[in-house]
């Protein structure tokens, strides 16, 4: 989305700007704000999957977005972290009536904030996105709490197929292998090993085919030797 920066009144930014620095300085509780520099139009969060919910132990990213009327008109929400929710829509919108015909200008953002946690455990499949969460929701809850806790176990507690709000470590994930040359690597054959060892099976060809020769040339002179014996004795 396009930055509203600009279409914002300086009154409206500099209550915006004040109200996330209180955020930041005092974030509700299991609520992280990462602010952006450039853009205060645009809040990131990350929120943590309440206890004794499906979604206990993930970390889920979220964003808020400030449209040109705000505060007249409510931000929009919206889910980074892939969540399973009656209330959150396939791409991470977010259906909650603090965010519809419920809001008020003088709410503010910690109040969105705090109705959104809440949304994580008191679900609403009156007003679902996500239909088939809603259905499971409501006629197999055993069913709705295996996929949420799934979908939270793959994608909202960090490893490697998940995400998470903190930031991510450089020197996690695989590293690179080590340089072909590195000492520490066992060492293989020289090449200058190479044409000696050829070298040396060359030369013990050699002189196995020299003594096989001389073997049969030997042969040839004693079988001559013995016919003519033969030869004489006939005589």
């Amino acid at each position: 989305m396009n930055s509203n920066v600009e279409n914002l009144p300086p009154h409206v930014l500099r209550l915006v700007y004040k109200e996330v620095s209180a955020l930041v300085a005092d974030p509700p509780e299991g609520i992280k704000i990462y602010p952006s520099e450039e853009d205060i139009t645009e809040l990131h969060t990350a929120i943590e999957g309440p206890e004794g919910t499906p979604f206990a132990g993930g970390i889920f990213r979220m964003r808020l977005v400030l449209g040109k009327d705000f505060p007249a008109v409510p931000p929009k929400g919206y889910f980074l972290t892939k969540i399973f929710h009656p209330n959150v829509g396939h791409k991470g919108e977010i259906c909650v009536n603090v965010l519809k015909r419920d809001w008020k200008a003088e709410l503010g953002l910690r109040h969105v904030l705090l109705t959104i946690k809440c949304l994580l455990i008191h679900p609403n499949p009156e007003s679902a996105l996500n239909e088939e969460a809603g259905r499971l929701l409501l006629e197999d809850y055993a069913e709705y709490e295996s996929r949420a806790r799934l979908l939270t176990e793959i994608h909202a507690m960090g490893g490697p197929g998940g995400t998470s709000g903190a930031p991510q470590d450089p020197n996690d994930g695989p590293q690179p292998k080590k340089h072909a040359g590195d000492p520490t690597k066992r060492a293989g054959p020289s090449a200058a090993a190479v044409p000696a060892a050829l070298g040396n099976g060359a030369n013990g060809a050699s002189t196995t085919s020299s003594n096989s020769n001389s073997s049969s040339t030997n042969n040839v002179a004693g079988k001559k030797k013995a016919d003519k014996k033969r030869a004489l004795r006939r005589l």
